[in-house]
């Protein structure tokens, strides 16, 4: 991005912390004022145009705008003529020596999260740091193919279900084989799964050469008590009164993004399904697009009645 360029939030007569309703308004009134319809002939004012076009596609998107506010225009890749993460000036693994970084995922996501860039930084380890091939624990040997290159290396970790769901932010402290000790601030991706593999580019051992091979992150993601994933959906269950599922009424259930109110319909049975759209785990693949969050009703029966409404269940059995 042009070195020239102005400030995004001055474009538009803003201050840095607007809300998204405030970014609407300030370019609308602007779009108006500049619009090449009611400014024919006017070059000055068509480039006014592009510029605030151009500032509101940048400010009123959540993680255009994230990048922009951290980093400015570093963040705007001209060979991509996208935004994301600018590469940090990250020391290597290998070779004694020390150093920290931060990796953010931006993209979709294949076997690799990403291959050019790497990111991570999750919860706690498990299992340790571990080479793929002749030497165990620490960054031990792995020939990639390369040869006399860097050798690969990968560590086992373990990142909260909660963290896995929202994305959250880590700082990894660990040793490598040199007994170093390694920071890395990383970022968790909101939707990462069980079995992924994150390979960090250059960031594994130091080979002969003096090139570092790559670092793989194998993710696992830990249980939730209560809740169950199946790719992008998540299942819970919630129990409801008999009289509710007789009746219909309505439940409090917990979802990921706080408590909602679910109506029950009369004659629920127990084992139903209940679909809430849309209150499942983002896709990585697509920021956008979010899994469905599956009810399971179970009835409950109370384990103990008093007289009366044993008494009062007993006349009401020949009706049912």
């Amino acid at each position: 991005m042009p070195s020239n360029k102005r400030d995004y939030y001055a474009v538009l007569g803003l201050r840095k912390g607007a809300d998204p309703a405030e970014i609407k308004k300030a370019y609308r009134k602007l779009a108006r004022k500049y619009h090449p319809d009611s400014n024919k002939n006017n070059p000055q004012a068509e480039e006014r145009f592009k510029e605030v076009t151009e500032a509101y596609d940048v400010l009123s998107d959540d993680t255009k705008r994230k990048l922009y506010d951290k980093y400015g225009f570093k963040a705007y890749n001209e060979g991509t003529g996208s935004w994301e993460e600018p590469m940090p000036d990250f020391g290597s693994f290998g070779g004694g020596r020390t150093g920290s970084g931060s990796y953010h995922f931006t993209g979709s996501s294949m076997d690799d999260i990403l291959r050019d860039f790497g990111f991570g930084g999750f919860g706690s380890f498990g299992g340790g740091f571990s080479g793929r091939g002749a030497r165990g624990g620490g960054f031990g040997g792995f020939d990639s193919g390369r040869p006399a290159s860097g050798r690969d290396a990968s560590v086992k970790i373990t990142v909260s279900f909660d963290d896995a769901v929202h994305g959250a932010d880590r700082t990894l402290r660990f040793k490598d084989s040199s007994g170093r000790e390694q920071s890395l601030h990383v970022h968790i991706p909101a939707g990462i799964e069980t079995g992924k593999k994150i390979r960090l580019q250059g960031k594994g051992e130091t080979g002969p050469d003096g090139r570092p091979g790559d670092l793989y992150l194998e993710v696992t993601v830990a249980d939730k008590e209560g809740w169950e994933r199946k790719g992008n959906d998540v299942y819970t269950t919630v129990q409801i009164p008999f009289t509710t599922a007789a009746l219909g009424g309505e439940a409090v259930v917990p979802t990921l993004y706080g408590d909602v109110r679910c109506r029950i319909r009369p004659g629920t049975q127990s084992g139903s399904r209940i679909r809430l759209q849309g209150k499942g785990i983002v896709s990585m693949k697509n920021p956008s697009v979010k899994g469905d969050q599956y009810i399971i009703v179970q009835i409950q029966v109370p384990r103990t009645l008093t007289p009366e409404a044993k008494r009062k269940l007993e006349e009401l059995a020949p009706l049912l």
